[in-house]
């Protein structure tokens, strides 16, 4: 189980424990609540306060004969309590306490992951200014393509987890709803004041109108959030993975002493904290799948979304708890290669500057199909025959009529490629 890779703090969040002590607080909260409006006696909540207490084996042990869990915890509250239990869960429906609960585990389990989104942007935002100027070849379709800077791959990133951290706010305050409202939200045994002085108390709002249940399409908000901060894992993960290759090899995830690569291979350093953040990935996607059909209900409510959230919820926060942590730990220690970032470059031999030739025979007034014809010849020369792609255009018959030699020097200034690298920096927040 990740749980104990994970924060203990997020783990312990959805502990039985916890649970319960979380039902314990909102049913204490809906007394006082109660009180206040002189429904129920302000001594009984005295000693609510005072006995009120649970057994998580005895709930475990009622819930097998009751087959219901809240039912199976008040029995045992009522226990501790004696005759003032009367009191607790007044005018209440089950979902009361199960809803504005879980809203406020998620509300806490989203703060951790915010933290964490936090921490990550600031490992990345380290490595970002520390290769701002360090070359490296930019790839489409896997192919060279131009120069870039590993600096300006990691400002993406710090711009990716931004909006992340802003989608992930967004979230926290979408779930950040309760509702003690009754069966089916209509206030029928209960207060609205009551409901409104629970909420406070957690940190969270009242729903403006519910059902028996808080909508689900806040909760799927939640965990599409959450599969989308994952989906970013996933691709830097995945970056990282194709850079430690072998062949490319311009990264590498740290290696520790004694660590090992293979059972069978003494000489493999495999990237394979990239690889658990990818796959643990995955799951937290497929999770935000169940997350978006828990929405559709039938009526006021049925419970198909209940078990599923049991699982899915629990699982995905502390899984992306565990990702992101991973994820920090790997930019923090990542090493860089910048030697074979110049020599990947320099490997197709020049022919990453051709487009600052084709642009640069269009400044003569050549168009451009004819441009990128006469380039497009020497450089088919450079990937058929070999050879140094500038050196063949000095020697083409048909570009020195167009170009000096000192025009097409210029057109392989890497400095001039990357002129815009501190621009770009500045737009998002690193400078």
């Amino acid at each position: 189980m990740i749980e104990r890779y994970s924060r203990p703090e997020m783990a312990a969040l959805w502990s039985d424990e916890a649970k319960f002590e979380t039902w314990l607080k909102v049913e204490i909260l809906a007394c006082e609540g109660l009180a206040k409006l002189g429904e129920i006696p302000a001594e009984a909540v005295e000693v609510i306060k005072e006995k009120a207490a649970f057994d998580k084996s005895r709930v475990l042990e009622i819930e097998k004969t009751v087959k219901h869990d809240v039912i199976a915890f008040l029995t045992n509250v009522a226990e501790y309590v004696g005759t003032d239990s009367r009191f607790i869960h007044l005018g209440m429906t089950s979902s009361d306490l199960l809803d504005t609960s879980l809203a406020s585990q998620m509300r806490r389990a989203g703060l951790m992951l915010l933290d964490g989104l936090k921490k990550l942007q600031e490992a990345i935002a380290v490595r970002a200014k520390e290769h701002k100027d360090t070359p490296c070849i930019g790839r489409s379709h896997g192919i060279h393509a131009e120069p870039s800077t590993f600096g300006l791959k990691m400002a993406l990133w710090y711009d990716e987890v931004r909006r992340s951290i802003e989608r992930l706010e967004r979230a926290i305050e979408t779930i950040s709803v309760g509702k003690i409202s009754g069966a089916v939200g209509t206030f029928s045994h209960i207060s609205p004041e009551v409901e409104a002085y629970v909420c406070d108390k957690l940190d969270l709002k009242p729903a403006p109108v519910s059902t028996q249940i808080i909508q689900r399409d806040r909760h799927a908000e939640f965990m599409t959030t959450l599969a989308l901060i994952a989906s970013s894992l996933e691709k830097f993960g995945t970056e990282i993975r194709n850079l430690q290759r072998t062949e490319i090899l311009e990264v590498e995830e740290f290696f520790s002493k004694g660590q090992k690569g293979s059972s069978a291979m003494p000489h493999k350093r495999n990237p394979i904290s990239s690889e658990q953040v990818c796959g643990i990935a995955r799951v937290i996607k497929s999770n935000a799948v169940s997350a978006m059909d828990n929405i559709t209900l039938w009526h006021e409510r049925d419970i198909t979304h209940s078990s599923v959230e049991r699982i899915i919820i629990p699982d995905s926060t502390i899984a992306l708890d565990y990702i992101l942590n991973k994820f920090t730990n790997i930019v923090t220690n990542l090493i860089v290669y910048p030697e074979n970032m110049m020599m990947n470059l320099e490997k197709t031999r020049g022919l990453v500057f051709s487009q600052s030739l084709l642009l640069a025979l269009t400044r003569k007034g050549i168009t451009r199909e004819d441009s990128y014809q006469h380039v497009q010849v020497c450089a088919m020369q450079v990937w058929e025959k070999g050879g140094d792609f500038k050196t063949i255009l000095k020697e083409s018959e048909q570009i020195k009529k167009l170009l000096t030699e000192e025009e097409i020097e210029n057109c392989f200034n890497l400095k001039k490629n990357l002129s815009n690298v501190n621009l770009i920096f500045k737009r998002v927040g690193l400078d």
